[in-house]
């Protein structure tokens, strides 16, 4: 799978909602194809992965920020259940349960220090996601160059993104694509 052209739908911006009546926003904007949604209620989930499934976008549950769904194997096969097609975690443990699932899964990794940068390597070496996503996105790119190296996968940036120069700068750095809540950032012309 080209987790760039099908989570990402070759887009270099994905839309962060915290709220689940911010969704509208993303669905209606031409720039993006895939939606992280960060805060939901598990009762809320079947209707909003018709809605963003029916509008051919993407969307990626942040499974660690989600309401009433267990984080165990079980909890895992309800969301495929439902018709969720890929996560957001930090655990190791659900990144695994989501995979055998067949779902698209992005590990969270915060890069706090060097020791970070490594703990982060070795634990997505260990489970085999599809995408890394690393906070913060203004990381040096140093960082950016050791986690493709390490695990040939691509590595999404997130935090920290609050100019189109921000933006700019660290998919210069090798970033492959970020996520944002801020709208502005959404308009950001690539071509």
């Amino acid at each position: 799978m080209d987790f760039l052209s099908t989570v990402m739908q070759g887009k270099k911006v994905g839309a962060t909602i915290r709220r689940v009546e911010d969704l509208s926003e993303a669905m209606l904007h031409p720039n993006i194809g895939a939606v992280f949604l960060l805060g939901a209620n598990i009762n809320l989930l079947p209707s909003i992965v018709k809605k963003v499934h029916g509008d051919n976008k993407v969307l990626m549950v942040h499974l660690d920020m989600l309401e009433g769904a267990g984080k165990d194997k079980a909890g895992i096969h309800l969301l495929a259940r439902m018709g969720l097609r890929g996560i957001v975690t930090t655990k190791p443990n659900l990144v695994k349960y989501a995979l055998d699932e067949g779902m698209v899964v992005i590990q969270r990794l915060f890069v706090l220090d060097s020791e970070s940068v490594k703990t982060g390597i070795k634990m997505a070496a260990a489970v085999k996601p599809n995408a890394v996503e690393i906070l913060p996105a203004t990381i040096p790119s140093f960082v950016i160059q050791e986690m493709k190296d390490s695990l040939g996968i691509p590595v999404l940036g997130g935090g920290l993104l609050r100019t189109e120069e921000d933006v700019r700068t660290a998919l210069a750095k090798g970033i492959d694509a970020v996520s944002t809540s801020l709208r502005h950032l959404w308009d950001i012309n690539f071509e």
